[in-house]
């Protein structure tokens, strides 16, 4: 698969090796935060340049995203709009770890720039980390543990309570909140539910009860949120929700800071309201002053939901392998800017021949359509193919626009140009001959491919209702002709004549009788006074040449 098109005129970027070959594309990759060096070493055997600065500041982060064609950070780094638009050469910025709280999305989108993170690569620490704050806002941990090197045996003062029969709302049921749910029912707790994502059936088969958010703060001994932050979660355990509450209720968070609004937590357990809270993460960080400090009921940690040597090791590995995806131009499972979802093994094969088939297909058209039509017929066709979709929409507008294309921008350059898109799958084949088929389709003309036999080996089988069947390559003629004895031998004089040698060709009939193709592969580039004379030949009705990088 090619690269983004920015790789192929960008100056002193190596272009993607072609198939069979073993080098990578150098990239410069800008790390702002501490990353696992697995990950990163990784990233340098494939031959990237590895770029190292921490600490910086907004400004200095400015100055050196510059030229920098993947960043990756974790959570203190802020990547807003006027990083993004300094980045004038960012593929990709990678989050490693779970939130994108610090990145500017949308903005990321318009400008083509994929942003991935790990999702799964410290969800189970951020689930011990959040038991662990249970146990210690409930048996009072760190409080005894304070008292008692400062010399004071406080038994009494700390006495706590117990997890059996208790209730644990859930605030959040997805990844991370699922096992904690898992792990809760281990000590006997009975399991209560938020989420108006999940299903009160699939909560029945985890034995957990879903429930409405104000009724699940009224119900709880302790209380959890797993959400991630965004306009909809800030503040949404506030001041009126600890009014519900018993005043028994201690409040943990893991997730991110702001969705418990601090201010009404801190007055909560001043007045009694609730016994207590645990919180590991804040609205600002570093924290190192708040009043919530003072408050004896209060465990505060400085955001250790992922440290442990498990998460970063796994962070580092997954971030390094979504990047240098996304720097191969690649389909990138964890990238949250991209609408499709994951490529499966049937699938994934075709996404190289569809973005091929796409920038062929745009040299045969021309010009920006005013729709476009892509099909996928057969096996293929019974899955989700947006991902095939938008590989055919990056090589098509790749070739008509001269933009930087990925998967990212893709569908926003078809609308911008007035092209309306339209995806027409079917898990019947619209061919006998072919078990898959992508097709194609705009302003009278069409294109076709396969894969076939044992090495999935592409072949073009259809151009304009002719068929035929030959590999695409990346320099191709489509010649088409009166169909009468002679014609070929007339091309093939002019392109001998011309010096110019075929390593393939075919000729294809209509679908309907009176015109045929041939479709001609030839070894080097046709020059220009060539296609004129073949264009002036007797029988020749067209030529179009069709290019792909």
């Amino acid at each position: 698969m090619s690269l983004p098109k920015f790789f192929t005129f960008h100056k002193g970027f190596p272009h993607k090796p072609q198939s069979g070959q073993t080098d990578s594309p150098m990239a410069r990759i800008l790390v702002t935060e501490e990353i696992a060096d697995g990950g990163l070493e990784r990233l340098r055997q494939a031959g990237h340049t590895v770029d190292i600065q921490l600490d910086l500041s907004h400004e200095q982060l400015l100055s050196v995203v510059k030229g920098a064609h993947a960043l990756i950070i974790r959570s203190a780094t802020d990547v807003n709009a006027e990083v993004l638009e300094a980045g004038t050469d960012l593929v990709v910025v990678g989050r490693a770890g779970v939130g994108l709280d610090n990145v500017d999305v949308d903005t990321a989108t318009r400008r083509g720039v994929m942003v991935c993170n790990a999702p799964e690569s410290n969800i189970v620490s951020a689930a011990e980390q959040t038991m662990a704050l249970l146990l210690a806002v409930a048996r009072n941990v760190p409080q005894a543990h304070a008292a008692l090197v400062q010399g004071r045996w406080e038994r009494s003062k700390w006495e706590g309570v117990e997890l059996l029969d208790k209730t644990l709302g859930i605030v959040g049921l997805g990844r991370i909140g699922k096992l904690v749910a898992t792990r809760a029912a281990a000590f006997g707790m009975r399991i209560v539910a938020f989420d108006p994502y999940i299903s009160a059936e699939r909560a029945r088969q985890l034995n957990i009860e879903i429930m409405p958010l104000d009724q699940l703060v009224a119900e709880s001994d302790f209380l959890t949120v797993h959400l991630p932050k965004n306009k909809e979660t800030i503040g949404i355990i506030g001041r009126e929700m600890f009014l519900k509450a018993k005043p028994e209720l201690r409040v943990i968070n893991v997730a991110r800071g702001g969705i418990i609004d601090e201010e009404a937590l801190a007055t909560a357990v001043k007045e009694g309201l609730i016994a207590g809270a645990a919180l590991d993460v804040f609205t600002k960080e570093p924290m190192t002053e708040s009043p919530l400090f003072s408050i004896p009921q209060i465990v505060v940690n400085p955001h250790l939901g992922a440290s442990t040597r498990e998460a970063q090791d796994k962070a580092g590995d997954v971030i390094a392998d979504m990047v240098q995806l996304a720097l191969a131009g690649d389909f990138v499972p964890f990238a949250v800017n991209i609408d499709a979802s994951d490529a499966n093994e049937t699938l994934r094969p075709f996404l190289p021949l569809a973005e091929r088939l796409g920038q062929l297909f745009a040299s045969l058209v021309g010009k920006t359509p005013t729709s476009l039509e892509i099909s996928a017929t057969g096996d293929i066709g019974g899955y989700d193919t947006r991902i095939l979709t938008l590989s055919a929409l990056k090589g098509f507008f790749a070739s008509i626009t001269g933009e930087q294309v990925t998967y990212v921008n893709a569908p926003q350059l078809a609308k911008d140009a007035g092209c309306e898109v339209r995806e027409n799958n079917s898990p019947i084949s619209t061919n006998a001959d072919y078990v898959n088929l992508v097709t194609l389709k705009c302003d009278g003309h069409n294109i076709a491919a396969t894969l076939v036999g044992p090495r999935r080996e592409a072949r073009l089988v259809l151009v304009d209702d002719h068929i035929t069947d030959v590999p695409p390559a990346n320099n191709m003629l489509v010649v088409r002709n009166d169909d009468r004895p002679g014609v070929i031998g007339v091309v093939g004089t002019l392109l001998g004549n011309a010096t110019v040698n075929i390593a393939d060709m075919d000729v294809g009939k209509a679908l309907k009788a009176g015109t045929a193709v041939m479709v001609i592969v030839p070894t080097a580039t046709v020059a220009p006074e060539v296609i004129t004379a073949l264009r002036a030949a007797p029988g020749i009705l067209d030529v179009a040449v069709l290019t792909a990088k």
